[in-house]
């Protein structure tokens, strides 16, 4: 694009001012090159705007700039972190976790260090751990708030800071507004400064204590359902962490359990450039073609695979007796698998026959979940896009505002699983417990995964899905982003798209939807297919999520219609 004279003196302030207040050489040097060698593009990229703390953190590309994630940015969202700490409780408190990526531990410490010099006590871990671990651990703790820095499940040219409240979950109103606009109003000058050497003198800066871990692992090992049957299990798992934090914590729950655990040597060490897969994510089937490799090896019975933070889980499967072959499920498979295990587990073992069940899952996961939970006794709620939300289904269970009884599982499709109520967010640690003692149950029947997900189709009915995104980079992609929704907000019952007739769109900005106010769409067709549209809440996309049921033909009908059926919906969007 072409850069005026007016841009280039506005972008050549804000880098002259960034550079006074970033600690960091590498960044620094970043912004000092561009304006030395006048690249006016590369400037205008990192400063045509600033990185926004939104309503659970921030997340961008790691470099130099106020559109970019590095120290000075980390410091300032620190800075009205702590600010609105002071003014929200006295002698606040933090917990900070951080992950494998990129400068990940230098951004936890200088968050640290930021709070530290604004009065608020911090614990900080000293090697990585993941989010289920950090929102653990603020409720050990009794911290006021927690901090993971991460970027969860993205290409490693990204980072992020995601901020949680007391109840363990990620901050909602008001806390995330009141943060943000704080956050957003920080100047360099304004960010308070302290050593680490005074910070550690003062009590202000201390390590989370091996005491908390432990605390951590009895707590999952307590949640299994049948303990005798899982421990000492003659099973091989294969597992990857994919270079991320899930290793130590996932190895050393099946090693207390013992099962034999099979790594991905390639894959077992933290490495925040993720060398061996594109993207660092276990619902894509190339990170998980390495450890379904091992898994033909070892002739391993479940496959396992976790994230950078380790937060989503995917498993795959053996498709035969002989382990030749695996499938990688989807999330919505395992989610189905894991709510009909805790289920029914929950009836045969007949330990609360008067209790309630809680499944929360987002509005975008299958609905066989809902038919399964209710089958079974159990209420079945739908909440926006976010594990902050089933958390706070959670905390209404705890504060009686909710009249189910206990909190059962949660899910979102993509990946993300909580079967434990001491965790307020997704926790593949905890769920890769739970799919293994799934698993071991019912091998003692004689019964694959396979074929218990083959017996929930034929008693619930068959459905699928695909989800499917387009990326939309930099400011033009947000104005054409803002444009598609309102294309699909001027939609009405009757219209076609898609070759389809649409029955209903529900547009959940609106009033009454039941849900809060968010940026999403539901449409229903004539024909029983649902499309649930919506931006991506952390990365310049947006999000289709198209769902399917047999219909008079049965499943053999769906599956063979299945490969054009998405394609004429990939072709459309």
């Amino acid at each position: 694009m072409e850069i005026s004279e007016k841009m280039k003196n506005e972008v050549l302030a804000a880098a002259e001012n960034y550079i006074k207040f970033e600690a960091n050489d590498i960044f620094r040097s970043e912004v000092e090159n561009a304006i030395k060698n006048g690249d006016w593009e590369d400037l205008y990229d990192r400063f045509y705007t600033a990185l926004a703390f939104g309503t659970a953190g921030m997340r961008g590309v790691i470099g130099g700039g106020t559109n970019r994630m590095n120290t000075f940015m980390v410091r300032k969202v620190s800075q009205g972190l702590a600010e609105y700490l002071n003014e929200a409780v006295e002698n606040p408190s933090i917990a900070i976790a951080y992950d494998s990526r990129l400068f990940s531990a230098d951004f936890a410490k200088a968050a640290a260090l930021v709070l530290a010099a604004n009065g608020v006590k911090v614990f900080l871990y000293d090697s990585l751990r993941p989010v289920p671990m950090l929102s653990f651990a603020l409720r050990y703790l009794n911290t006021t708030a927690g901090i993971v820095v991460t970027a969860s499940h993205n290409p490693s040219k990204y980072n992020g800071y995601k901020v949680y409240w007391s109840d363990g979950g990620q901050v909602t109103p008001p806390h995330d507004i009141e943060i943000a606009k704080k956050a957003n109003a920080v100047v360099g000058d304004q960010i308070a400064t302290i050593s680490e050497e005074d910070a550690k003198a003062k009590g202000l800066l201390n390590s989370v204590s091996e005491e908390v871990d432990n605390a951590y692992y009895e707590m999952v090992l307590a949640s299994l359902r049948r303990p005798s049957l899982v421990q000492n299990s003659p099973i091989t798992v294969a597992y990857t962490p994919l270079h991320g934090s899930g290793n130590v914590p996932v190895r050393h729950m099946l090693k207390k359990l013992g099962i034999r655990c099979e790594v991905v040597a390639e894959q077992e060490l933290p490495d925040g450039n993720f060398p061996t897969v594109k993207l660092p994510n276990p619902e894509s089937a190339e990170a998980m073609s390495k450890v379904i490799e091992l898994a033909k090896k070892v002739k391993a019975d479940i496959v396992l695979g976790t994230d950078p933070d380790a937060d989503r889980l995917g498993i795959a499967i053996p498709t035969s007796a002989e382990k030749n072959d695996y499938l990688l499920l989807t999330g919505n498979q395992i989610a189905t698998l894991l709510v009909d295990y805790l289920l029914t587990t929950a009836l045969e073992q007949n330990n609360n026959p008067s209790k309630r069940a809680l499944v929360v899952k987002s509005l975008v996961t299958t609905d066989l979940v809902k038919k399964i939970a209710e089958k079974n006794g159990g209420e079945c709620k739908d909440v926006l896009t976010g594990f902050k939300y089933i958390a706070e289904q959670i905390q209404a269970i705890a504060d009686g505002r909710n009249k189910s009884d206990y909190f059962l599982f949660g899910c979102e499709e993509s990946y993300g699983f909580l079967t434990v109520p001491h965790v307020r967010d997704k926790d593949a640690v905890s769920s890769a417990v739970a799919a293994v003692e799934m698993m071991c149950y019912y091998a003692t029947k004689g019964i694959s995964l396979q074929q218990r997900l083959d017996t929930i189709y034929a008693t619930y009915g068959y459905s699928t899905e695909c989800v499917f995104s387009r990326d939309y980079e930099g400011a033009a992609g947000k104005e054409k982003m803002a444009k598609i929704m309102a294309d699909f907000r001027a939609l009405k019952s009757g219209d076609e798209i898609v070759g389809r007739k649409i029955d209903t769109v529900e547009d959940l900005l609106c009033e009454n939807t039941g849900f809060p106010k968010a940026d999403v769409i539901i449409i229903r067709f004539t024909s029983g297919e649902k499309m649930v549209v919506r931006p991506s809440g952390t990365e310049p996309k947006i999000k289709y999520y198209v769902f399917l049921s047999e219909g008079k033909g049965g499943r053999a009908e769906l599956e063979q219609n299945l490969p054009n059926i998405i394609g004429e919906f990939k072709a459309a969007f």
